[in-house]
């Protein structure tokens, strides 16, 4: 069994810890938000926010998320001011890799609020990325502006290293 916290709800998952979080998400919470893309760590569709750090759903055994904070995209409940932006942006995507976009970059905002989106986290065959940059502006800029205190969940004790949650 592995104990975590999924969108701030107490989660026990009895699988195989090696099951990838990804398929745990989908398959045992039904948060089918967080999509499949390459299995390999490329694309991106399957961000997801483990304690404060955009993470590749994918790749990470839930085996070594004991007792970590996971957020998907059903997580922050169209509030967020990244997806306030993609709003006001028109960011025109055909939605499977939009939730992976706005997890690394509502994550990378919070790291850094100053970012500019000129590195995008994430890879998507839409072309949308000029739209994504001006989403990315304006979502560090609401958040500056209004000392906007949204910040996804960290895990209550401590955090963790970088490291912790790779796969081998």
């Amino acid at each position: 069994m592995t104990r975590m916290t999924v969108n701030e709800e107490g989660v026990d998952y009895h699988l195989d810890p090696e099951t990838p979080l990804l398929w745990a998400l989908r398959d045992a919470s039904n948060l089918t938000g967080t999509k499949y893309g390459c299995d390999s760590r490329d694309c991106g569709a399957c961000t997801v926010i483990v304690d404060g750090r955009a993470v590749l759903s994918c790749s990470v055994p839930i085996g070594s998320l004991e007792g970590a904070t996971v957020t998907t995209i059903e997580g922050l409940h169209g509030t967020h001011p990244v997806q306030q932006a993609w709003l006001a942006e028109q960011v025109t995507m055909c939605g499977y890799c939009e939730p992976g976009f706005i997890m690394a970059i509502a994550a990378m905002l919070d790291a850094n609020p100053g970012a500019s989106g000129e590195d995008l986290p994430n890879i998507c065959r839409c072309g949308a990325y000029p739209r994504i940059r001006n989403a990315i502006a304006r979502a560090a800029q609401s958040m500056s502006a209004s000392r906007h205190e949204y910040t996804v969940p960290k895990r209550l004790s401590g955090g963790s290293s970088d490291e912790e949650h790779k796969s081998p």
